[in-house]
């Protein structure tokens, strides 16, 4: 789809599953299941890994890439994954864009489902997936990601960035800044420290990049937080910031994990914001 003078596409790398009392956290089962999906016979919730591409006219830009496909059999068991589906480079294939058109990635943060497909296996190497890219995290972030607390600790798996580091193309950024013209970061240390949302701007339409903020759109409410998030009440601050904005500006809000709402803008019902209009990207 176009927003202002841009192409923006949703990359539909395969589902996965978690189990959904970590998804929605003190929220009962009874509530989330009719909010988003009532799990399947072990309790986990279809999920996408969606990573967005931008084509601004001079630079191709992806944000997050997914699990990716360089997981064993016991990793693709335990989160319901499909190697073969999972490949961040075959889903662009399917879209007619090559690992090399590629001239960023914007990683939100370092956890296997965002940063995954960072990387891949050629031979017995793991290097960049896009050869011509070069990919963007947040300081704070990245040393995070190396001294990890027991909470988060499996969600990081370094064959993820350390290729990066190693040749050369990972820029360590710091803050809230415009990285390049429209495209802009937010912090948010809520999930995880510094973990960094994108704000997409053009001719006046705004997308938001949500990230884990609100990775799906049945994690509107405020108290619908994860289970994973490291500080809960923070991501809660954090939503009341943004999704009242968001609503002001009406922007698009894009839900990096949903599997059946991919995007869409926000109204208000009964004093309550909500998804009321969905939109296919």
């Amino acid at each position: 789809m176009k927003l202002g003078k841009f192409e923006i596409k949703s990359i539909d790398t395969c589902n996965f599953g978690l189990d959904g009392g970590s998804m929605f956290g003190v929220v009962p089962k009874a509530i989330w299941s009719k909010a988003y999906h009532a799990g399947d016979e072990l309790n986990r919730i279809t999920l996408a890994a969606s990573p967005l591409y931008i084509d601004t006219g001079d630079r191709r830009i992806l944000i997050d890439t997914g699990n990716g496909d360089k997981f064993d059999d016991k990793f693709a068991g335990i989160y319901n994954l499909n190697r073969d589906e999972s490949s961040l480079v075959n889903a662009l294939k399917k879209n007619n864009i090559n690992p090399e058109d590629i001239s960023d990635v914007i990683l939100t943060h370092l956890h296997f489902d965002h940063a995954g497909g960072a990387t891949i296996k050629s031979g017995n190497d793991i290097i960049p997936s896009f050869p011509n890219a070069k990919y963007y995290v947040q300081k704070s972030h990245l040393n995070w990601a190396n001294n990890p607390n027991e909470k988060d600790r499996a969600s990081f798996i370094k064959d993820n960035w350390m290729p990066l580091i190693e040749n050369n193309v990972l820029e360590i950024i710091e803050g809230e800044f415009e990285l390049f013209p429209g495209i802009s970061t937010i912090l948010s240390d809520g999930h995880t420290k510094a973990m960094q949302l994108v704000k997409i701007e053009s001719d006046d339409d705004i997308l938001y990049f949500c990230a884990d903020l609100i990775p799906t759109s049945a994690h509107i409410p405020f108290p619908f937080v994860m289970g994973y998030d490291n500080f809960p009440l923070t991501i809660i601050e954090e939503r009341k910031k943004l999704i009242p904005r968001a609503y002001e500006e009406n922007a698009i809000l894009y839900f990096e994990h949903d599997a059946f709402k991919k995007a869409g803008r926000l109204d208000l019902a009964n004093n309550k914001y909500i998804i009321n209009n969905t939109i296919e990207i």
